[in-house]
């Protein structure tokens, strides 16, 4: 009679199927790990790559940024130069204006003072201060003197009134009639000038 260790065989085949258990498990334990490693270094390779690709557009961009720097800043300086050439331009205005009155001026003013003189009237000294002129001369009548006075005040050369500071009368002689020697004052001013504001009087009351 043959025996059969069955309970052998079962023994067996347990252990044989707990050492294939046991090798899967590890397998998956290993497969796992790869792909989380894999994983992961395609992460950082992606994460490598779009930082690499960012960092390229931030260098071209600050390239570029510092470029419109550059040119804003020859811009500003152009700019700058303008408005200095600018600035010089209109001092020289200011001062050809300024000769060009200061010459004209006493061109006119003797103009218009010769204009002004009537008949039998004439000058024997002229001298300017600033804008005051003093005038002296001599005249036959007082009508000449006052004719005179008004042709100044309506000149529009000389502001009003025109003074008479003094008037003399010398001694007629054999040979001529008796002259009026005069001083007046006038300020003289440019066409256009206006002709200052007397100061308001308080009347008492």
């Amino acid at each position: 009679m043959i025996r059969i260790n069955l309970l052998a065989v079962e023994k067996d085949r347990g252990k044989k199927k707990k050492a294939v258990t046991f090798g899967t498990t590890g397998q998956k334990l290993t497969i796992g790990c790869s792909i989380i490693l894999i994983l992961a270094m395609s992460f950082i390779g992606w994460r490598y790559l779009a930082l690499s690709r960012e960092s390229s557009q931030l260098d071209a961009e600050i390239a570029a940024a510092q470029q419109e720097t550059a040119r804003l800043h020859s811009v500003i300086l152009q700019v700058q130069q303008f408005e200095q050439r600018k600035a010089q331009l209109q001092q020289r205005v200011v001062l050809i204006e300024q000769l060009r009155k200061g010459q004209t001026g006493p061109v006119h003013m003797l103009d218009q003072i010769s204009r002004a003189l009537p008949e039998m009237l004439w000058l024997t000294t002229l001298k300017q201060v600033n804008a005051e002129i003093v005038m002296e001369g001599k005249a036959t009548t007082l009508t000449g003197l006052s004719e005179f006075v008004s042709n100044l005040e309506t000149s529009g050369y000389f502001k009003r009134s025109v003074e008479i500071v003094n008037t003399t009368t010398d001694p007629a002689s054999q040979s001529s009639a008796s002259l009026i020697r005069f001083t007046i004052k006038a300020v003289f001013q440019r066409p256009g000038e206006a002709a200052p504001v007397a100061p308001a009087t308080k009347t008492g009351g």
